[in-house]
């Protein structure tokens, strides 16, 4: 939607369908979100006038490319949480073209270890069709499926057993399309599970029932995700109305236009149309530009690495287009940076453009307000009036040579929508002199723009497909050499408090490195996207003589409770991955556990099991090397991971993803990526201790519970590819060093509940133990109710709360009303930092974290604090 709608709609609070609504009588039916979702439209068509349009798919409406990327993104990951881990990795995503190639390609990204392919209406030359199908009421009908690997659609790509299918499009109206693509594949390749996702889903009661009848007809479970549920509402009527309106409005149209060109405007040309600029992204070889041919877990990773440095690219670009330095100082001879920024993709090119714009949005932070949407081969009326969703049209011929022949394209809600820059993404088939001619996209954009970037991406052409030297043809990459001899554990006492039997830790020793930075410091790095976490470290917390008392008294309450959790998620992995398991905790809250389990293991039964800690890092993964390492030292099926605490399961997702695609970077393969906590409150693993949110004292403290080791730090330029991820030994807190009191104080109870720890492991052994994600539920939940809109600020959980208060920028405390001495340690930290405490109903934790959403250190008191109430 173009700024200057928004604007309006903020102070009339004009839903964008309404001209349509009050014209035609059409109306949504549906739940409180749909109208905010969808406005409504009109166009030629003789099968459908009324366009649904959509507010957060980046098609006809710009929109934050965070926004519509996380659109798909949670839909993929409700889509996980419905299969499950073990099934989710099964599946395999299809995205509808054109519209939602960007949204299926965002699924797959919140499924996380599924290839994705989407259907297209490009041939490709020497390309084997594995299928196709129609859509019945699209102004272009016929979809080509041409997946480089042939068995992707029957396995995924694994040669396993047929896997899940999870078709995505942007909305289900009638079923049709979704049934007659699946019918067609049904043929060819079998399953016994189907999951259709969509935006919305506005099918009638008859389209339901006749979904529930096709299942049953080919034998097969489908299932439907969606975001918002409704109905459009037509009278009698209404396709005869819509065509002889959308006839009258062009003609209306089409007379101001011959007005306007026979005035005095007329006379000027284009002497003020912007300058266009192309870019050299830097494109990863052998990553393909979408999802046509297929993009697998491997694809995901090379591009989620390269993003970074080509959003610099174009935000170098950007600021250059201001003229040479400082706007403020030279006056009229440099233009002020450009604070609204389109990223515009074409036609089935959407992921690309989109994961572009994202990464562009966390390079210009608050100096820029980006934007996404892409051209389209969809005619549309455009009426610019605040009651309805297409403002404004371009038109420009096709410049990719069609094989449908030439005809008009279409960018809508572009002008006048006052962009300083429009970033447009092409593909190199697409980069053609149509393209850059008098009446092209590039020239249309340049009218109502400041400056036009153009960005163009190599063409992916399958290797069997690619005559030598075409550009985007995929190289095989050249096999990769082990380095000679992998770095070894490190271990105590040179290395942390713990005895050297307790853990060896697959780090390498930062301890002399500066790598500290002050909390505000790293939050306001962090949210703006000028840094990663694991980068910097935060001051170490010294608790105050006042806290350590607290977490003494906690330790000594809770230690049976905590013996009971420990013993019960040890004898469980024994049962189920015994009868030898490697200990593998994830450090540095893991690590504590880990020890804790061999403890167990040697008092009860005499094991002596290997443990170890690895680093893995949200976003970027886990530490190959040191999986190879573990590889050529044991059986991958052995290795068990073993972490603290569950939140909301974020580090569950990231090591299913970190291991996937290091098997498929050419990794060992048979590492599990399932995890055995003490404490699952969030119902994200199956393998656990308890699921009740209570107090482990190893959370109150940092280093010094954990063996004086630091979190983990991944940093370009300290972290080679043959080296550890880094950490730091703290010897200089010796004196406050906690780690074997926690140990000993908890594995002095091993006796006293083994009784207890004998039943409960038995009854867990014969529950269903199928995680619920209820934590992650919980936490989408009140990231909206808060304004928050990202999960990452919502921390679930005594653990996570306190890591909030001692290493982030709390915003307030979320306590569970009636929840006792669990939280006398959050509220002595949150009165220590200012941070208000709110008592609420109806939540799955004891407590829960909120990070000050979009801070900056100007968010702070002059003591580092949290404003009270901020």
């Amino acid at each position: 939607m173009s700024e200057r709608a928004t604007r309006e709609e903020t102070v009339d609070v004009v839903w964008s369908g309404s001209w349509v609504a009050e014209r035609l009588g059409v109306a949504l039916e549906g739940d409180g979100e749909l109208q905010e979702l969808l406005g409504l439209a009109l166009r030629r068509n003789p099968k459908r006038a009324h366009l649904l349009v959509s507010n957060v798919l980046g098609k006809h409406v710009p929109q934050r490319p965070s926004v519509v990327h996380g659109a798909g993104f949670e839909l993929g990951e409700r889509v996980r949480a419905l299969l499950g881990d073990r099934e989710a990795r099964r599946a395999v995503v299809l995205g509808y073209a054109e519209t939602a190639t960007g949204l299926g390609h965002a699924v797959a990204d919140g499924l996380r270890d599924a290839p994705y392919l989407h259907s297209t209406r490009r041939p490709v030359a020497g390309v084997e069709q594995a299928g196709g199908f129609e859509e019945s009421h699209s102004h272009a009908t016929s979809h080509l499926l041409l997946p480089e690997d042939r068995d992707l659609l029957a396995s995924g790509g694994t040669g396993a057993d047929a896997s899940v299918l999870v078709l995505v499009d942007d909305e289900f109206s009638t079923g049709n399309t979704v049934l007659n693509t699946i019918r067609a594949l049904h043929a060819l390749h079998p399953r016994e599970r189907y999951v259709i996702v969509a935006l919305v889903d506005m099918r009638s009661a008859g389209d339901r029932d006749r979904l529930t009848v096709f299942a049953a007809e080919i034998g097969a479970r489908v299932d439907l995700v969606t975001r918002s549920t409704g109905t459009v509402a037509l009278p009698d009527g209404v396709l005869e109305r819509g065509q002889a309106l959308v006839a009258a409005q062009e003609a209306e149209q089409e007379a101001e236009q011959a007005g306007r060109a026979e005035g005095p405007a007329a006379a000027v040309e284009d002497a003020d149309s912007a300058p266009v600029t192309r870019v050299d992204l830097d494109w990863p070889a052998g990553v393909p530009d979408g999802g046509r041919h297929g993009f697998t877990p491997a694809h995901r990773a090379a591009l989620e690495a390269a993003l970074p440095a080509m959003a610099d690219r174009i935000a170098a670009e950007l600021g250059d287009a201001a003229g040479p330095g400082d706007a403020a100082e030279l006056g009229d001879a440099a233009g002020p940076a450009p604070r609204q920024v389109l990223v515009l993709g074409f036609e089935e090119l959407m992921y690309a453009p989109l994961r572009l714009g994202t990464a562009l949005e966390a390079a210009l932070g608050a100096d820029a307000e980006v934007r996404y949407s892409t051209t389209t081969r969809s005619p549309v009326l455009a009426v610019d009036d605040p009651g309805y969703a297409i403002r404004t049209r371009l038109v420009f011929p096709a410049h990719d040579d069609p094989a449908d022949g030439p005809g008009d394209r279409y960018a809508y809600n572009v002008a006048g929508a006052g962009f300083d820059a429009v970033v447009a993404v092409v593909d190199s088939t697409a980069d053609t002199p149509e393209l850059h001619a008098p009446d092209g996209l590039l020239a249309r954009l340049a009218e109502h723009t400041g400056h036009v970037l153009l960005a163009v991406l190599p063409s992916y052409v399958p290797a069997t497909a690619a005559p030598t030297g075409v550009p985007g043809t995929p190289t095989p990459a050249p096999e990769r050499q082990e380095p000679a001899v992998l770095p070894e554990p490190l271990r105590g006492p040179d290395f942390s408090s713990y005895a050297p039997q307790d853990v060896g830790w697959l780090l390498q020793d930062l301890s002399d490195t500066e790598l500290e930075a002050p909390t505000e410091e790293r939050e306001e790095a962090i949210q703006s996207g000028g840094a990663h976490y694991a980068e910097s470290l935060p001051v170490e917390y010294q608790p105050s003589a006042e806290y350590q008392a607290l977490f003494t008294a906690a330790l000594e309450a809770s230690a049976a409770r905590i013996a009971r959790a420990v013993g019960t998620v040890t004898e469980t992995v024994l049962a189920e991955r015994g009868p030898r398991p490697v200990l593998v905790s994830l450090a540095r809250a893991g690590t504590p556990v880990g020890v804790l389990m061999r403890r167990w293991a040697q008092h009860r039964h005499g094991l002596d099991l290997p443990h170890y800690a690895i680093s893995i890092v949200r976003g970027r993964g886990i530490d190959a090397t040191a999986l190879r390492w573990l590889a050529a030292h044991h059986d991958p099926a052995d290795v068990v991971f073993v972490d603290g605490w569950t939140g909301k399961g974020a580090i569950t997702r990231e090591l299913a993803a970190a291991i996937t695609e290091f098997e498929a970077s050419g990794g060992p393969a048979g590492f599990d990526p399932e995890i055995a906590v003490l404490a699952d409150p969030g119902g994200c693993v199956r393998t656990y201790g308890t699921r009740e949110d209570f107090l482990i004292p190893s959370a109150c403290l940092n280093s010094t519970v954990s063996g004086l080791i630091s979190r983990t730090v991944l940093r370009a330029d300290l972290v080679g590819p043959d080296d550890f991820h880094g950490g730091k030994f703290y010897r200089e807190l010796a004196d406050s060093d906690v780690s074997g009191l926690f140990l000993d104080t908890i594995a002095a109870r091993f006796d006293e509940v083994a009784g207890q720890v004998e039943e409960a492991a038995k009854e867990l052994l014969a529950a269903d133990r199928a995680p619920t994600w209820e934590g992650w539920a919980a936490v989408e939940r009140i990231s909206g109710e808060y304004g928050i809109h990202d999960v990452n600020l919502v921390k679930p959980g005594v653990g996570e709360t306190t890591r909030v208060l001692l290493r982030r920028v709390p915003w307030k405390i979320l306590a569970k009303r009636g929840a006792g001495a669990d939280l006398e340690h959050i509220r002595l930290l949150a009165e220590q930092r200012g941070v208000p405490v709110e008592e609420v109903d109806d939540l799955p934790y004891s407590c829960v974290g909120l990070i000050h959403p979009r801070f900056t250190r100007g968010a702070t008191g002059a003591d580092g604090k949290a404003v009270q109430g901020a």
